[in-house]
């Protein structure tokens, strides 16, 4: 190979200068935009997961209350929840020495999102109807104490008359409520 003139170093020189100069100014460009895109993608990789972490959250805020209420909105069917709150009422109330006179249910008011109203009259000890209220929001029903009154029960001395305003929730309206946007 014959060596080359001082010319033909000077070309190649600046020949050289120019693709290095090329390919740092186009290949800075492609490396930039795929540092863009893998940020892009780091950041949008964070947010799903901080989302799937706030699901968590509501999911073990859900289980806790199912287990605290003993409720789970799977295994309740619409047609006879109503049936089944009711009777579930009336078992707690009979474990507890409490005797209930009539029961009279109602419909509830569809824009209430309400099943139906449940009306009780019944009588007993005090430790038994304090003890009955409280088990009332772990039968397992989504069953909501609207109103409370106490008396003296003049027939039965020693025992205190109670009435009771049940609201039964229609929990299908509720699963399907679209949450809030804020």
């Amino acid at each position: 190979m014959r060596p080359l003139t001082p010319r033909e170093k000077r070309v190649l020189r600046l020949g050289v200068v120019v693709v290095a100069l090329y390919v740092t100014f186009f290949g800075g460009k492609f490396f930039a935009t795929r540092r863009a895109d893998y940020r892009k993608l780091l950041a949008d990789g964070q947010k799903i997961n901080q989302e799937i972490r706030s699901y968590e959250d509501k999911v073990l805020t859900l289980t806790t209350l199912m287990e605290k209420f003993n409720l789970d909105p799977a295994k309740l069917s619409k047609a006879t929840v109503v049936g089944e709150t009711s009777s579930a009422i009336q078992k707690a109330a009979a474990s507890g020495g409490i005797q209930f006179g009539p029961i009279r249910e109602s419909p509830g008011r569809p824009a209430a999102r309400e099943l139906a109203t449940v009306k009780l009259e019944g009588s007993g000890p005090l430790p038994a109807l304090l003890t009955f209220l409280h088990r009332l929001d772990s039968l397992g029903f989504p069953a909501v104490l609207d109103s409370v009154q106490l008396g003296a029960d003049p027939t039965k001395p020693g025992l205190l008359k109670l009435s009771l305003t049940i609201i039964i929730m229609d929990f299908e309206q509720w699963k399907t409520e679209e949450p809030p946007h804020a």
